[in-house]
């Protein structure tokens, strides 16, 4: 029941984490390497606005998220949108901006890799208390991790199909040339998947990190953790990165309670070498079965 309940919560934990990168790539096919830098961001700003400026904390995760959205528009507007195109090019570009901020938050004192203390980043949590489930004990943060990764996934499910942004999300998608000649703008439903991503990415941040500190490396992690997520799902499949989520949470949940809790990060890349072993293109990838018929 312990391995039942606490997989469920870092499924979720997973799901958050990869949400807005599998949005990002699923419509404008950028891989946003800066996505785990963006993360890292939201802890620190929230906490310098309760801290520093004497925000109140809903607040200042309102005024945060709105502050990384645009953020991720105008990391499109202004930089991916010149090597749009370019693979190698986005992801050294993306990558680079990640480094930018995490190296440049280093400096504010935020811990980086493990050993190195920093300082006390770390954001309060919601709900203050412990709640039993069928006689196991779990505090209410990561009860409502699991309420806002579901709200995401039923919020993006009917904004893809009932809202005209979501379906032309949609439709960039499944096909990027012909939404184009049914008239939809390409660079701009890249500027909003980067700005929804990006909100996606603060989203997780605020819920998840009241579980820890804020620190560099945590950057790090969230990017090895979405794209571990996607690749396994499929690049740019929702269903995918849904499925893959639930995998990597209940297969880290196990190794965790078998002991096994340092070799979380080799089985997230054990698995991604297997799964990619046995379907190239992910769980629910086509774009490889696609280019085998062709």
């Amino acid at each position: 029941m312990d391995i039942l309940i606490y997989g469920l919560v870092n499924s979720f934990i997973y799901v958050l984490m990869a949400a807005g990168f599998t949005l990002v790539y699923g419509v404008s096919r950028l891989p946003n390497f800066a996505h785990g830098a963006l993360y890292v961001l939201t802890g620190f700003l929230v906490w310098t606005f309760v801290n520093s400026a004497g925000l109140n904390y809903f607040v200042s995760i309102l005024i945060t998220v709105v502050i990384v959205a645009l953020l991720g528009a105008f990391l499109y507007r202004f930089v991916l949108m010149r090597v749009r195109g370019m693979p190698v090019s986005e992801i050294i570009v993306s990558f680079a901006v990640a480094l930018i901020i995490l190296e440049g938050l280093r400096l504010q004192g935020i811990g980086g890799f493990k050993g190195f203390i920093g300082s006390s980043y770390t954001l309060p949590t919601f709900i203050d208390r412990t709640v039993s489930i069928a006689g196991v004990v779990i505090d209410a943060q990561r009860l409502l991790i699991v309420g806002i990764g579901l709200a995401i996934v039923i919020f993006m499910w009917i904004f893809t199909r009932r809202q005209k942004i979501g379906l032309a999300f949609r439709g960039m998608a499944q096909d990027e040339h012909a939404a184009m000649m049914l008239g939809i703008d390409s660079d701009l439903m890249a500027v909003l998947a980067l700005a929804v991503g990006s909100s996606l990415a603060a989203i997780a941040a605020v819920a998840i990190y009241p579980l820890g500190q804020v620190t560099a490396e945590t950057g790090y992690h969230v990017l090895n953790a979405a794209l571990a997520v996607c690749i396994v799902g499929g690049l740019g499949s929702w269903m995918g990165a849904i499925l893959a989520s639930f995998i990597f949470g209940y297969a880290t949940t196990f190794a965790s309670f078998m002991g096994a809790a340092k070799y979380q990060d080799v089985i997230l890349f054990g698995l991604i070498v297997l799964v990619l072993i046995i379907r190239p293109s992910g769980l629910f990838g086509r774009q490889k079965e696609l280019e085998e018929r062709v």
